[in-house]
């Protein structure tokens, strides 16, 4: 691997991971159903506070203490605690913004983040998927969701992007890639046909 290749697709392992693409779609979806701008922006802020920062930092915190190797986590029994952290900001974000009285679309996206969130732990105790597959995936199926089939078309070249980031930096397999997208189709499909 030559340093433009490992530039590239760190890049954008940095720039499409978890915390990132949840962050971002939660403004456009926020905004979605929002009466005022400043509602959005709240709403939006919390959810990316509770569910993106608020782990992320945790992550940031594990790796400057040496307990976790890298801040995407390679090594599989490094995720847990900090999917644990994930799964009480995210259920915590839930319920705030259900009290907020968020329209249900700003819930339900956090109810996904929760079940995505869920699934990649458990997933995690026996085998190591992508989450960063998984990620971009789920935010194409909620795109198309809750703005229809171009934004999600336009979404769509991300998860083959994605993907071969992933394999190109040899953090998974193409097994654990192809994993990631078909989990991260079919959680949010479940939890949106669901509610």
């Amino acid at each position: 691997m030559n340093s433009e290749t490992i530039s590239w697709a760190r890049l954008v392992s940095n720039l499409l991971s978890p915390p990132v693409i949840w962050a971002v779609m939660a403004f456009p979806i926020a905004f979605r159903d929002a009466d005022t701008d400043q509602q959005a922006l709240t709403w939006a802020v919390v959810y990316g506070v509770l569910v993106c920062l608020l782990p992320l930092l945790y992550v940031a915190w594990m790796v400057k203490r040496g307990t976790i190797s890298d801040i995407h986590m390679e090594v599989r029994e490094q995720r847990i605690r900090p999917f644990l952290v994930s799964i009480a900001c995210t259920t915590i974000a839930w319920w705030t913004l259900r009290f907020m009285g968020a329209p249900s679309v700003v819930p339900l996206f956090a109810l996904f983040s929760l079940v995505q969130i869920t699934v990649m732990a458990i997933i995690t105790l026996v085998w190591q998927i992508s989450m960063h597959t998984m990620s971009i995936t789920g935010a194409v199926v909620a795109a198309l969701t809750f703005f229809g089939l171009i934004p999600a078309l336009i979404l769509l070249p991300l998860v083959i992007l994605v993907g071969a980031a992933r394999l190109k930096l040899q953090r998974h397999t193409i097994a654990q890639v192809i994993a990631g997208v078909v989990v991260g189709a079919l959680v949010p499909m479940v939890v949106f046909a669901l509610t």
